[in-house]
C-alpha cells in the first residue's frame, strides 16, 4: 500500500512538472512571432524597429482576448508603448524611463525637500513632501541623489524599484547638526535650535507685519530682547548692547556695513540669503567678536540642477536674481538690486529720505547757504558659486559689493557772485571668500576658509562761504583665515578643533584744504585663535550639550584671552525644555562718534581699533537660563539673562549731553528677561512678546560714575497675528516700548557761563513708542514655470509721530534749543515679483 502511495505522488509530481515545463515553453515565445500572429488574426500592421523587440520573449496572450486586451497585455509585460496611429496601424515604441519617489531620512522618516536628483545632464529638486520625478534615457544611466547632511546615493537606474513611486531613504552624514527644539517660533520659517540659536529659513519664511518683502535685519527685530533704538537696521540693540557689538557674518565673512538708505533697509539681498542664524548667547567657540550677539547669514548650499530666478520691483528698489547650473557638479547664483530714485521718487522714497536726513547738513544748512540737486542712490550685487568635484569635496566662492551715495550742491552768494560747490557721501563694502571642505572618511571632515572684507566711508564737505573743503575717510580692511577639523568620536558625539587668524587694518583720515590740515591714523591688529569644542546628545535627543574653549592671542598687545562657551538643552516631561547658555567673548573694534557733524551728520560713526589703553579691548561675560513649554500648538518661552561688558568708551555710546566730548572707558551691566506666548490655529498664528531690560553704565572717571544706559529700553511689547496659505498671506502687528533715556537741562537754569546746564545724566526719558503695521502678499500661478507675487504693506498705519531721539544745543542767541528726531511716518510700500522655475 505504501509503495502504491509513493508511485501515486510521484506520478502527480511528474504531471505538475510537465505542466510547468509546458508553461515555461510558452514564455519563451518571441515577441516578433506574437505580433505576426496578431497581424494575421486581426488584420492590423505593427510598425517597429527590429532591434527594439528582437530580444523580447513572453507568454502567448490568451486566445480569448480581443485586440485591445492583447495590446494592454503586451504593454504590461514588455514595458513598451503600443500607439494606434490609425485603426489598422499600431506603432511600437520604447516607453520613456522615469524614476520617481519620495526621499526620506532613514532614521526620522521625515521627507527631505530640496534634495538634488541628477542623471545624464538632467536634474530636479524634491518638493516640500520629498517627491520627485526624473526622466532617464537608459537603464544603465547613473542616478545621483544628494542632500546636505546626508550621504549621497549613486547607482544605476536599473537598481531602483521603478514599479511604483516608493520611498528612497538617505542616511544622515556622520556630522552633528543642531536639533530643532521649537518649531515655528514666531511664524513658519523661524525655529529654535538646541544650541540656543534661532534660525530663519527664507525658503519657508512667512509674512511679518509691515514687511512686503523679506528683510534679514528687520525680521530679527521681531524677537523679544532685540530693539532698534532709532528704528534702523544699522543700529540693532541686542539686550542693551550697541550695534557695533553685533557680529554680522555673510557666509562667514565679517561685514562692517549692514544697511542701505543709511540704515533703513538691509543691504543683504534676501533672494540669495537662504538662512539666518541669530545667537544672543552661548555661541560656538569658532566665532570671535560680537560681545552682544551674532547674526550669521548663509546662502543655499545645494547645487541647483535647474535654472530659476526672479525679477521684482517695489517703491524703493528693483532687483533680480538667477540660480543656474554649470554642468553636473556646479551652480552659480547672482543677485542685484538698485534704488529706483534715478527714475522717479515715490512717497516711500520721500519718507525714507526725510527720515535719514533729519538734523543733517543735507536737510539744514546755515541760512545763507542753499542745498540743491540732491541725489541719492544705493545698489548691491552678490554672487555665490558652488562646485562639488567629487562626493567628498565641496567648494564655495562668495562675492558681495554694496554702495550708498549722496551728492548735493551747496550754493551761496560770495561778493555778490553765486558760488556752487558739491558735497558728497559714499559708503560701500566689498568682500569675497573661498571655502573648501573635504570628507576624508565617515568620521572625519576638514574645512578651510579665507575671506577679505573692505569697508569705506568717505565724505567731502564743501564750505562755500569759507571756500573750504573737508575730506573725511574711514576705511576697514580685514583678512580672515579659518581651518577646522571635525571628528566623529561615536554616535551623537563630535569633536571640533580649529585655528582662526584675523588681521584688521583701520584707517581714519581728516583732511582740510584751507587752512591746510591733515591727520592720517592707520592701525593694524593681528589676532590668533585656537578653539576646541564638543557636540554631544543622547540617542533620543532629549539632552544636548555644546561646550568649547577658545584661546586668543593679540600679538600687538601680547595679550592672552581664554573664552569658555556653553550651551545645554534638556527636554523633560514630554512638553518642556530647559536651556542654559553662557559665554566669554571679546572684540577689538568699535564705532565711535567724534563730532555730530562728521560725515555730513548722516553717518557719524567711524570704526576704530582698540589700543589696549584709552580704547580697551572690549570683553563680555553673559549667562542665561530659559524654559519653554510647547503643546497643542501653544508655545510659552521665557529666558532670564545677565550680561557684563567691559572696555566700552563714551565715544561709542552716542552721548549727546555733558559727556558728548568726554573721552573715557567703562562698562555696562545688564539683566532682564525675554518672554514669548504663541498660539497656532490652522492657518492663523498669534503671538505676544515682552522684554524687560535693566542696563546701567559704570564710568569711574565721570562725576556720575553709575547711571542708566543710553540703550536702556525698560519695557517692550510686540504682538502680531498672521494668516498664511499657499496663495494668501496677511499680517498685522503692534510694537510698543518705553522711551529712550535722555538728559534735559535743569529747568529755569538752562544756561550757566555760556554752556547748557544739564541735569543728572539720563534722568528723563522720551514718550512711549507705539507703531501699528500691516501687510499682505498674494501669490498666483501664471504658467507651469512662472509665479506672480504681489504685496502691499503699511508701516506706522496710525501715522503716529514717535520721538526716537532728542538733545539740546545752543542757538545763535546763546539759548538752549531742543532738537527732536522723529520716526518714519505712515509709510506704504508695494511690490510685484515674478518667480521663474
Amino acid at each position: 500500500m505504501r509503495n502504491k502511495l509513493i508511485l501515486f505522488f510521484y506520478f502527480i509530481t511528474l504531471l505538475y512538472g510537465a505542466s510547468i515545463f509546458g508553461q515555461q515553453t510558452e514564455v519563451n515565445k518571441p515577441l516578433l512571432s506574437i505580433l505576426t500572429e496578431l497581424q494575421e488574426e486581426h488584420g492590423v500592421q505593427f510598425n517597429y524597429a527590429s532591434e527594439l523587440i528582437e530580444d523580447i520573449q513572453l507568454r502567448q496572450p490568451g486566445a480569448n482576448l480581443g485586440l485591445k486586451e492583447a495590446i494592454d497585455y503586451l504593454k504590461e509585460e514588455t514595458g513598451l508603448d503600443f500607439v494606434f496611429v490609425s485603426e489598422s496601424v499600431i506603432s511600437v515604441k520604447s516607453r520613456p524611463l522615469k524614476l520617481c519617489g519620495y526621499i526620506r531620512d532613514k532614521d526620522t522618516q521625515e521627507p527631505l525637500p530640496y534634495t538634488t536628483v541628477q542623471s545624464n545632464g538632467r536634474g530636479t529638486v524634491t518638493n516640500d513632501t520629498g517627491y520627485f520625478e526624473l526622466p532617464v534615457a537608459t537603464t544603465s544611466d547613473v542616478v545621483l541623489i544628494r542632500h546636505i547632511g546626508h550621504k549621497a546615493i549613486r547607482r544605476e537606474f536599473r537598481f531602483f524599484n521603478t514599479q511604483e513611486c516608493g520611498n528612497i531613504h538617505l542616511v544622515s552624514e556622520q556630522e552633528q547638526l543642531p536639533e530643532i527644539v521649537l518649531t515655528d517660533y514666531l511664524i513658519k520659517g523661524i525655529d529654535k535650535l538646541d544650541n540656543g540659536s534661532f534660525q530663519l529659513n527664507f525658503d519657508q519664511f512667512r509674512i511679518l507685519p509691515g514687511l512686503v518683502e523679506k528683510d534679514v535685519l528687520l525680521s530679527i527685530q521681531a524677537f523679544p530682547g532685540i530693539q532698534s533704538i532709532d528704528e534702523t537696521v544699522s543700529n540693532i540693540n541686542i539686550r542693551g548692547g550697541s550695534n557695533d557689538q553685533n557680529l554680522i557674518l555673510w557666509d562667514d565673512i565679517k561685514m562692517y556695513q549692514s544697511g542701505h538708505f543709511f540704515g533703513l533697509i538691509s543691504m543683504y539681498n534676501p533672494n540669495i540669503t537662504q538662512k539666518v542664524t541669530l545667537q544672543k548667547n552661548g555661541s560656538s567657540a569658532a566665532y570671535t567678536d560680537g560681545v552682544s550677539g551674532t547674526i550669521a547669514m548663509s546662502t543655499d548650499k545645494n547645487i541647483n540642477p535647474d535654472t530659476n530666478g526672479s525679477i521684482s520691483i517695489n517703491l524703493i528698489d528693483a532687483n533680480g536674481y538667477i540660480d543656474m547650473p554649470l554642468g553636473k557638479n556646479a551652480s552659480v547664483q547672482v543677485a542685484a538690486r538698485k534704488s529706483i530714485s534715478d527714475f522717479f521718487e515715490t512717497p516711500t522714497y520721500s519718507e525714507y529720505f526725510d527720515r535719514i536726513t533729519q538734523d543733517t547738513e543735507i536737510s539744514e544748512n546755515v541760512e545763507t547757504i542753499t542745498n540743491s540737486d540732491i541725489k541719492f542712490d544705493f545698489y548691491d550685487t552678490s554672487l555665490r558659486l558652488l562646485v562639488r568635484p567629487t562626493d567628498k569635496d565641496f567648494l564655495r566662492f562668495n562675492f558681495i559689493y554694496t554702495a550708498n551715495e549722496v551728492v548735493f550742491n551747496e550754493s551761496a552768494l560770495v561778493n555778490e557772485i553765486e558760488e556752487i560747490r558739491e558735497s558728497s557721501l559714499d559708503q560701500n563694502s566689498i568682500a569675497g571668500s573661498l571655502y573648501y571642505s573635504r570628507k576624508w572618511n565617515p568620521n572625519m571632515t576638514t574645512e578651510f576658509s579665507i575671506y577679505e572684507t573692505d569697508y569705506k566711508l568717505r565724505a567731502i564737505n564743501s564750505n562755500v562761504l569759507q571756500e573750504q573743503r573737508f575730506l573725511q575717510e574711514n576705511i576697514v580692511s580685514e583678512t580672515g583665515v579659518r581651518a577646522v577639523v571635525k571628528n566623529k568620536i561615536y554616535e551623537n558625539f563630535e569633536w571640533r578643533n580649529g585655528y582662526h587668524f584675523v588681521e584688521t587694518k583701520i584707517t581714519n583720515l581728516d583732511d582740510v584744504d584751507d587752512p591746510i590740515f591733515r591727520r592720517l591714523e592707520s592701525e593694524v591688529l593681528r589676532t590668533h585663535g585656537i578653539f576646541s569644542e564638543i557636540d554631544w546628545s543622547t540617542p533620543n535627543n532629549n539632552t544636548s550639550v555644546n561646550a568649547g574653549i577658545r584661546f586668543n592671542y593679540l600679538d600687538k598687545f601680547q595679550k592672552q584671552l581664554w573664552e569658555p562657551r556653553l550651551s545645554i538643552n534638556q527636554k523633560f516631561l514630554q512638553w518642556f525644555n530647559v536651556e542654559v547658555l553662557g559665554e566669554f567673548k571679546h572684540q577689538n573694534t568699535s564705532q565711535v562718534i567724534n563730532f555730530q557733524s562728521d560725515f555730513l551728520g548722516l553717518e557719524k560713526r567711524r570704526w576704530q581699533l582698540s589700543n589696549d589703553a584709552d580704547i580697551p579691548v572690549i570683553q563680555s561675560k553673559q549667562g542665561s537660563v530659559g524654559l519653554s513649554y510647547e503643546r497643542l500648538n501653544w508655545l510659552v518661552h521665557t529666558v532670564g539673562f545677565v550680561k557684563e561688558v567691559k572696555g566700552i568708551t563714551t565715544q561709542s555710546q552716542g552721548f549727546l549731553d555733558q559727556y558728548e566730548f568726554v573721552r573715557t572707558s567703562g562698562q555696562y551691566d545688564t539683566y532682564g528677561m525675554d518672554f514669548l506666548l504663541r498660539k497656532q490655529i490652522r492657518d492663523w498664528n498669534i503671538w505676544l512678546s515682552y522684554g524687560y531690560l535693566n542696563s546701567q553704565y559704570r564710568f569711574e572717571e565721570l562725576p556720575e560714575p553709575e547711571f542708566r544706559s543710553n540703550f536702556d529700553i525698560t519695557h517692550a511689547i510686540s504682538s502680531g497675528i498672521t494668516f498664511s496659505t499657499n496663495k494668501l498671506q496677511m499680517a498685522a502687528g503692534v510694537n510698543w516700548r518705553t522711551g529712550k533715556p535722555f538728559t534735559p537741562p535743569i529747568p529755569g537754569d538752562e544756561i550757566v557761563e555760556g554752556n547748557i546746564n544739564y541735569a543728572a545724566v539720563n534722568s528723563d526719558q522720551l514718550n512711549d513708542y507705539l507703531r501699528l503695521d500691516v501687510s499682505t502678499i498674494y501669490t498666483t500661478r501664471l504658467s507651469n514655470k512662472t509665479d506672480l507675487q504681489a504685496g502691499i504693506s503699511i508701516w506706522n498705519l496710525l501715522n503716529r509721530e514717535n520721538i526716537i531721539n532728542t538733545f539740546f544745543r545752543l542757538d545763535n542767541s546763546g539759548n538752549s534749543q531742543q532738537v527732536i528726531q522723529t520716526s518714519l511716518g505712515i509709510t506704504p510700500n508695494a511690490s510685484i515679483k515674478f518667480l521663474f522655475n
